[in-house]
């Protein structure tokens, strides 16, 4: 009686054991991509709007600031005032000068009557005129001295900030207010010394997002570029918006945003692949798993290249175009596993 219990409990030990066998062996529904030649390379760096015109203004002539009828953030017209000095004493310098030039201008006057009867002679007559001009270009200048007294906005701006109060005197050319055009179609970004040799081929293409305005992709073209750096962070780039809606998106200096370059790739025997099917085990390395024609999967090292926007990366080796690769589910698999391709 016990030989025969032995069978039955070994019976039915094979029996589940045959039955996980067999539900193991069930292929494993996975999503798979292609991989495709590389023929394009994007790269996205963290960005910022800058202003298209701004301006550090300053007087030319020290002084003692009477107003600065502006504040930080004001929107201002073109030609609207933003700060004046006092100007009595250069009132007084135009005073002098235009009396001058009117006494000497008399005196020309007189002399050239005199000299229609010869009571003067010609050189005396060109000494006054000479003197003339002089005393006529000194009042000029004075006049210009008057209106360096006074900053107005050289164009329509956002007043970013003043660095004086009134009544404060102010040296010749001391910066006293900075305005900004609070439409910007610029946008800069620092990029790497790889890049710089990129950056102006007619094969360049730049593109660029705020975040502010998510699934809008707005083109741009090259505007300068550094070909020297002072630091190690890298060479300053400047692109500008071409075709941009200004009236839709205001898009203003100091806006964060992703600018992408998108170059040529002329190695087809890179591939492109998504992160998602990349997987590294703990022995290291970095690998894909490559369906076969039968529909089984096998572990493929690969050697990785630069990413590739937000959710790929170059393979230099391993894969080939056209193989298919699983894309999600890669830590589920293991060697020769049958699989189901959904998509």
């Amino acid at each position: 009686m016990r030989r025969i219990l032995f069978f039955i409990l070994i019976a039915t030990i094979l029996s589940c054991r045959g039955e996980q066998g067999t539900h193991s062996r069930e292929p494993r529904s996975v999503k798979c991509v292609v991989a495709s030649s590389l023929t394009h390379i994007s790269r996205d760096f963290a960005a910022l709007s800058t202003a298209d015109d701004a301006s550090n203004l300053a007087f030319k002539i020290g002084g003692r600031v009477i107003d600065v009828p502006v504040a930080k953030g004001m929107y201002v017209r073109r030609g609207a005032l933003l700060a004046e000095l006092d100007d009595r004493d250069v009132r007084l310098q135009v005073d002098a000068a235009k009396a001058a030039y009117d006494e000497l201008q008399s005196r020309l006057h007189r002399a050239n009557r005199l000299l229609e009867h010869d009571a003067v002679s010609l050189q005396e007559v060109e000494s006054i005129e000479s003197s003339v001009a002089q005393a006529r270009s000194a009042y000029e200048n004075s006049l210009d001295l008057l209106s360096d007294t006074r900053i107005t906005a050289p164009f329509d701006g956002v007043i970013e900030r003043t660095y004086v109060d009134a009544f404060q005197r102010v040296a010749s050319g001391e910066t006293v207010v900075r305005i900004v055009n609070p439409v910007s179609t610029t946008v800069g970004f620092t990029a790497p010394e790889s890049l710089v040799a990129e950056l102006s081929k007619s094969t360049t293409h730049y593109t660029v997002v705020f975040d502010a305005y998510p699934d809008m992709h707005f083109t741009a073209v090259i505007k300068s570029f550094a070909r020297t750096s002072s630091d190690a962070y890298g060479f300053p780039v400047s692109l500008r918006l071409v075709d941009v809606d200004t009236a839709r998106y205001k898009i203003s200096p100091g806006m964060t945003c992703i600018a992408t370059v998108t170059m040529p790739e002329s190695d087809r025997l890179t591939v492109v692949l998504p992160l998602t099917s990349i997987y590294a085990p703990a022995t290291g390395g970095n690998y894909v798993w490559v369906v076969g024609d039968d529909d089984r999967v096998h572990s493929t090292e690969v050697k990785l290249g630069s990413p590739i926007g937000r959710d790929s990366i170059v393979v230099l080796y391993g894969v080939r175009a056209g193989d298919r690769v699983v894309s999600a589910g890669v830590y589920q698999l293991n060697e020769g596993d049958r699989v189901r391709v959904l998509n």
